[in-house]
């Protein structure tokens, strides 16, 4: 065979394998909906095929269909295998990094990102990115589910639930580095969380900084009935319009859903929010920051796929620091600090 040959023959299977990339996403959603990395995990130690079918309640005779879904999962890297038994040398399933946090009953349990990111309605929308590209100037949300994302999330109580218990899911990671992060609420005595949601990050600072006092402001149907406890209260308003005063503002995942000009609104709100003398004002940013010369591979391509999302769901985007500081400084901030600290997402404290 030429080199031609050779070549052509390995690209394809490289395409094969992008064309093909939903199957790892749908098969993990399957393993998460299934209750997989919970059996494995109540079974206390490694689990063969057999045990793992009968913890799952699936027909016996559909084993081997769980078998093929298990081989596709352990390849992953979302499972691996492990011999049991000497003298029958049995493979069983063990759980990986990756399948750790999707055990239900850990408090940094990932699952419902899972659910609610590859549900139908987030699903449906790349099949029209092509139209909205080339025709139409509705998004790609908006011609496959009816309604753009916001207005859709209030008429579907289904999606909302799911993609709400996903935002939650994702906020509470941050159990995972708040008491390394004392330095950043250092000297602060208020702290407003800017489409906070039902408050699980705002409940996780107020826990680990009991003389903050925190806000969570949210639009008012998003925060109606949430009772306040101790440190921690809720407030319903419209960030384009007003935010409530505090020493720090905090904005996790927030600025990525809007394009430029609707940021720079906001952060000037931010601004007329903050002290703007001394060193406690200060707007606390928690979002993605693409940087392609110092990244992995595996991280940018993670932060890309975000910056896709962002796109085809609510018209939004990720960006690069430079694109960051821009946005600073036309909404009047002089400087800030940068520490790239959760994964794919970057801690930014912008100053007045």
């Amino acid at each position: 065979m030429d080199q031609e040959a050779i070549e052509s023959f390995r690209a394809q299977a490289r395409l094969y394998k992008h064309i093909f990339n939903y199957v790892s996403s749908m098969s993990l959603k399957c393993a998460v909906q299934l209750g997989i990395p919970d059996a494995i995990h109540n079974h206390g130690e490694p689990i063969t095929l057999s045990e793992l079918v009968s913890a799952l309640g699936i027909d016996p005779t559909n084993a081997s269909f769980t078998y093929r879904l298990m081989w596709v999962l352990v390849h992953a890297g979302f499972f691996a295998t492990t011999k049991v038994n000497k003298d029958e040398e049995k493979e069983a399933y063990v759980l990986t990094p990756f399948s750790k946090i999707l055990v239900k009953e850990k408090i940094n349990c990932l699952s419902p990102f899972v659910v609610g990111m590859l549900c139908p309605a987030m699903m449906m929308p790349w099949q029209f990115l092509s139209d909205w590209m080339q025709r139409t100037k509705k998004s790609p949300f908006e011609t496959a589910n009816g309604k753009p994302f916001w207005d859709y999330m209030d008429h579907d109580p289904v999606f909302k639930a799911l993609f709400h218990d996903a935002m939650r899911s994702d906020s509470q990671m941050m159990n995972l580095v708040v008491k390394d992060c004392e330095q950043v609420f250092e000297g602060l005595k208020s702290l407003v969380d800017v489409g906070g949601g039902t408050g699980t990050i705002a409940r996780v600072i107020s826990e680990a900084y009991p003389q903050l006092k925190c806000t969570v402001f949210d639009l008012p149907h998003v925060v109606a009935n949430l009772p306040t406890t101790g440190n921690l209260n809720f407030v319903g308003g419209d960030l384009f319009q007003h935010i409530p005063s505090a020493d720090a503002i905090l904005m996790k995942l927030v600025l990525h859903a809007f394009a430029d000009e609707e940021c720079i609104k906001i952060l000037k709100k931010c601004r007329e929010a903050i002290p703007t003398k001394g060193e406690k004002g200060k707007v606390i940013i928690i979002d993605i920051v693409i940087n392609v010369e110092k990244d992995e591979h595996e991280l940018t391509e993670a932060k890309l796929f975000f910056d896709m999302l962002m796109m085809v769901e609510v018209s939004g985007r990720e960006r690069t620091e430079q694109d960051w500081q821009k946005l600073f400084m036309a909404a009047g901030f002089s400087h800030y600090k940068l520490t790239p600290l959760f994964g794919l997402r970057s801690l930014i404290e912008v100053y007045p």
